[in-house]
């Protein structure tokens, strides 16, 4: 018996090459997506910017006030609103544009008025790459149809053929790629008026949806699709595994694109990529205070909308402290925090919210560690409320404080450490170790209600 020791050798090497690279044929149906890992560098990344930009950025208004529930203050769904909304949301909207622009005047008319004539991606990647963000998602086509590239599908109406006259999408991914960060783009599924959509869904999907989708893949090779809009129809609908098993096998970003889980309104926090909540609503296992096993995203603006919102004031925005806060808690549970801006129809990025992400970005530049690539710790005490937070890194652990504690840090079920120090200062923080249990005393700080989170770091201690 012959055998060929160097055909066995490089069957071999090739089945290995095929799972490392993801060659792995995926069919139309969700157990064989969902077989599919979400790809590395989405759970190592951490933090993300979302931008939502569109001709909505134009009016850029939305009520704001206790009376109103959290998707009513969305800036972007300012057509929606005002067309055929009958709650006391909708005469919000009626009222504010009536007398703001007079009756004449419909929503398409902003088109000509979103010019983006200040737009430098260039800028904006900069500022991105400054927050510590590992990746962007942009909205390519948000619920009003309106896409901010060249697309076929959208005839007069996008940003090609109409207001800045320019392939937003492709200058963006350009300029954000050229910083190292990853980048992706937004899609809706549905359309609110498009009448192809409304007359027969099915023409729509195969028609329009689906050759656009693939258009914005093939054209600009995104590392991230991130679906929205899935909730009127259920996936089969949406033909979204059909999609999905050509994006893994056959598209130019089989290997590396990351999807959420916004594919049909049966699919969200139980099919596809990684699963979203939004503003901790949108929340299969209580992200807020539980640890969701599954990689997941939290995605919410840093004030109360996704699109600009003119008529939100400073109270309306939440502090650095706060957003810092928001992506350790986020972390801890083993999420990433995918943070909105909402830039004006010029294509400025108001000051205040470049100003919020340079002092992520500063927090992150010392604290990062404990951040990116970092795991949860399941001995990990209660968090909530106790203003600790806990993170991992092979056999590293961090205490993530988001105030001065009011006592020693007790932190049970370690060896004992290396070292203890405080991550940007490396002198040794006093502890005291006894039969599995580490007591850490943090230095000297500031008052509770002015300190900035800090970060205690435990070297080889589990």
């Amino acid at each position: 018996m012959n055998i060929d020791i160097k055909k066995i050798v490089w069957t071999i090497t090739l089945i290995g090459l095929s799972n490392v690279y993801g060659q792995k044929k995926y069919t139309a149906d969700w157990e064989s997506i969902d077989s599919r890992p979400v790809p590395e560098w989405f759970t190592s990344a951490k933090f993300g910017i979302f931008i939502h930009w569109g001709v909505y950025s134009v009016p850029s208004w939305a009520p704001v006030g206790k009376e109103y529930d959290v998707y009513s203050k969305y800036a972007e769904w300012y057509w929606k609103r005002l067309v055929d909304d009958t709650t006391n949301v909708g005469a919000a909207f009626r009222a504010h544009h009536l007398a703001t622009y007079g009756p004449g005047f419909k929503y398409p008319d902003f088109a000509n008025q979103f010019k983006a004539e200040l737009f430098k991606p260039d800028q904006w990647a900069a500022l991105f790459a400054a927050s510590g963000a590992k990746y962007v998602v942009l909205t390519s086509k948000h619920h009003e149809g309106f896409t901010l590239w060249p697309s076929a599908q959208s005839w007069n109406w996008n940003s090609m053929d109409v207001g800045p006259h320019r392939d937003l999408a492709g200058d963006l991914m350009k300029a954000v790629k050229a910083k190292g960060l990853k980048m992706g783009y937004y899609y809706s599924l549905y359309e609110w008026f498009n009448p192809l959509y409304h007359a027969d869904i099915n023409r729509y999907v195969n028609e329009h949806m689906l050759p656009q989708m693939k258009d914005l893949v093939t054209r600009y090779k995104p590392d991230i699709l991130w679906t929205d809009g899935e909730w009127e129809a259920p996936s089969s609908t949406w033909k979204s595994t059909e999609f999905l098993s050509w994006l893994y096998n056959d598209s130019p970003v089989k290997d590396v694109i990351a999807v959420n889980d916004r594919w049909g309104k049966e699919t969200r926090g139980h099919h596809g990529g990684y699963y979203t909540t939004e503003y901790d609503l949108i929340d299969k296992d209580n992200a807020k205070d539980k640890k969701i096993t599954h990689p997941w995203e939290e995605c919410r603006g840093i004030g109360g909308s996704f699109g600009l919102n003119r008529n939100e004031n400073l109270e309306q925005y939440s502090t650095a402290d706060e957003l810092i806060k928001l992506l350790i808690e986020k972390v801890s549970k083993g999420g990433n925090l995918l943070l909105d801006i909402g830039p004006a129809a010029d294509g400025t990025i108001p000051v205040i919210m470049q100003q919020r992400l340079t002092d992520m970005g500063k927090w992150l530049k010392i604290n990062g560690e404990a951040i990116y690539d970092s795991g949860t710790w399941d001995n990990a005490p209660p968090q909530k409320d106790s203003g600790l937070y806990f993170t991992r890194n092979g056999n590293t652990l961090y205490v993530l404080c988001t105030g001065y504690p009011a006592n020693p840090i007790v932190v049970s079920h370690v060896r004992r450490p290396k070292r203890v120090t405080l991550l940007g200062i490396p002198t040794t923080i006093a502890a005291e170790y006894k039969h599995g249990t580490l007591t850490i005393r943090p230095p000297l700080a500031a008052q509770p209600d002015t300190v900035t989170a800090f970060v205690i770091k435990i070297e080889n201690t589990l």
